[in-house]
């Protein structure tokens, strides 16, 4: 009977010990998912503000900002998306960008960054849908979309 006690306070210390170590593995493991959390916002905030890195991270002031810019533009530190103002029509707009506001203005109601993709004809992962995601949120930002709480995109 002694044998089957010892046995058994055995076990549990050593399960008590195995336990502990897979809680630390498992902390370390959600630290690590935490961390990979914060530098998923941080590329995004990142892409957002520089268009994927194709502009730099120059901070224009609102009163700098350029008004007309030339499609295809984006040398110099002029804004590929300039803010929307009377009588600026879409010509002004790269391609890419025009493309889209043709997307959404087609569309039967608002819509989201993984429908403009589609009909961009590109792939539905987020690596693809998420420089689309900015794009919609610069048009928006610069008055030419209008963006609900829901995160979907109509025009003005």
């Amino acid at each position: 009977m002694t044998d089957v006690l010892t046995w058994t306070v055995q076990q549990r210390l050593e399960l008590e010990e195995r336990a502990e170590l897979i809680r630390k593995e498992l902390a370390g493991v959600e630290s690590q998912l935490t961390r990979l959390d914060a530098a998923e916002v941080v590329f995004g905030q990142w892409a957002e503000a520089t268009d994927c890195g194709r502009r730099s991270l120059g901070v224009v002031p609102p009163e700098l900002e350029p008004v007309r810019v030339v499609a295809g533009s984006g040398a110099g530190g002029m804004w590929m998306v300039p803010g929307r103002a009377e009588g600026l029509g879409v010509e002004v707009l790269t391609s890419e960008y025009r493309r889209i506001m043709e997307i959404v203005a087609d569309a039967d109601g608002p819509v989201m960054a993984k429908d403009v993709a589609r009909v961009l004809g590109r792939e539905l992962t987020p690596g693809k849908v998420e420089p689309v995601r900015g794009q919609l949120r610069k048009l928006a930002d610069r008055g030419w979309l209008t963006r609900t709480g829901a995160g979907r995109y109509l025009p003005r």
